[in-house]
């Protein structure tokens, strides 16, 4: 039989008692060892309207809760409009690039159109005078011979065309030069106007560089091939006015080109290009 092990004793350490060092306390500002009372004052229950228990049969009310899979829709619903309504700027950009010309290198036609830009007290407004400064410039520079001007004379106080022919004949261009459109009240019934009221094929449209491209795809549409000369100008509130304006404007002149409407008033063939032209030495 075997003998059982014994166990020897541990032999313990005497524990060595460490010295206690106080730690120095930093005096603290008799505020902050006064402990104020906190007032809780009861928050005022929302009062709740309680609605009638529904009867049998009766159709829950529908409430509208915005889910993830709404959410996402949404967020795809928004894109998708910003992406068509850039479509038609989109088009008019690669239809009017390869059609813009500056003053010097804009290739000679008989007729340079100046669409209406808006008047003040009865004259041009800075941006509409720069258009006719350009179009002066064209018929200086023998690159015109006529000047069309298209505007809005709805109001017998209002009368663009003849301020702007006012305009024209200070800056040296002969009167019998000038033809004046009385309804050109917007881009597309100035472009149709041109083609089927005074007969014009082919043109130099002069306007500001945000709205050039639209005019050149307008008149295009409407059957007057046209090279585009777009005025410069200072980047200001006017001009951020309309290069906003024209995003807009372009989804409206995507629909014209497509749809083809009649101009608000379109009236009777006139011959007064036709006569400028004659007078001025013919045609090109």
């Amino acid at each position: 039989m075997p003998l059982p092990k014994l166990s020897r004793p541990r032999r313990t350490r005497p524990r060595t008692p460490r010295p206690h060092t106080p730690r120095p306390r930093t005096p603290q500002p008799l505020t902050s060892r006064l402990r104020v009372p906190r007032l809780r004052v009861p928050k005022p229950r929302a009062l709740r309207l309680k609605r009638p228990p529904r009867r049998p049969g009766e159709a829950r009310p529908w409430r509208f809760r915005l889910t993830q899979r709404r959410r996402r829709h949404l967020v795809q619903a928004v894109m998708l409009g910003c992406v068509l309504a850039l479509v038609p700027s989109t088009w008019t950009h690669a239809v009017a690039d390869s059609r813009i010309r500056t003053v010097a290198e804009v290739p000679a036609r008989d007729v340079a159109m100046v669409f209406g830009a808006g008047l003040r007290s009865g004259r041009p407004t800075p941006y509409l005078a720069h258009r006719l400064d350009a179009a002066a410039e064209l018929y200086h520079a023998g690159k015109v011979k006529v000047v069309l001007v298209t505007g809005d004379n709805s109001r017998e106080e209002y009368d663009e065309p003849d301020a702007m022919r006012t305009y024209l004949v200070g800056r040296g261009v002969p009167d019998d030069r000038i033809v004046s459109d009385y309804a050109g009240f917007d881009t597309w019934d100035s472009c149709v106007r041109a083609k089927k009221i005074f007969g014009v094929d082919r043109a130099v449209l002069v306007t500001q560089g945000f709205h050039v491209r639209r005019a050149v795809a307008l008149c295009g549409a409407a059957g007057v091939e046209s090279y585009g000369v777009g005025v410069a100008e200072r980047r200001d509130a006017t001009w951020y006015y309309g290069g906003i304006r024209e995003v807009f404007a372009s989804a409206k002149a995507a629909a014209e080109a497509a749809l083809r409407p009649d101009p608000l008033f379109l009236g009777p063939a006139e011959t007064g290009v036709t006569e400028a032209l004659a007078a001025g030495g013919g045609a090109r």
